[in-house]
């Protein structure tokens, strides 16, 4: 059973919300999800020791929030390469965070991603719950 961490950057909410319903697809799927918001992690260790990382943001004026940019740079000391990886957010017009995160999470930080960020439109996030389930099965998958 592999575990799988999954981190929230929200504003409003929406996407925290989104981030246990990944977890529920995980927990379905058999393994173990634990969901926290940004401001629990304080160092790159907060990151270590599970199979999967998985990281949410809000889009706040065409980007992730703040909080989020930090924990990328901290992410990018804690030895993330080779594991699986999945980027998500809620957004209210146009919704880059979640793919800016993942760009970083492939690209630089050179985990096993998802087959694409998922972006859930927050006056819509009713419709998304299977699908923020099934994102969080995909993840369960590539653990």
């Amino acid at each position: 059973m592999g575990k799988a961490l999954i981190v929230c950057a929200t504003r409003a909410g929406e996407t925290l919300k989104i981030g246990e319903l990944i977890a529920e697809g995980i927990r379905i799927a058999g393994h173990e999800a634990k969901v926290v918001k940004i401001v629990e992690i304080k160092n790159e260790t907060d990151l270590t020791g599970y199979d999967a990382v998985v990281l949410g943001s809000a889009t706040y004026h065409g980007d992730m929030i703040q909080s989020m940019k930090t924990t990328l740079f901290l992410a990018e000391k804690a030895e993330l390469e080779g594991k699986t990886g999945g980027a998500f957010g809620a957004f209210g017009w146009s919704g880059e965070a979640p793919d800016r995160i993942f760009d970083t999470m492939k690209n630089i930080f050179k985990m096993n991603m998802t087959a694409s960020a998922l972006r859930l439109k927050a006056s819509y996030l009713e419709g998304g719950i299977p699908m923020a389930q099934d994102y969080g099965k995909e993840i369960a998958d590539k653990m």
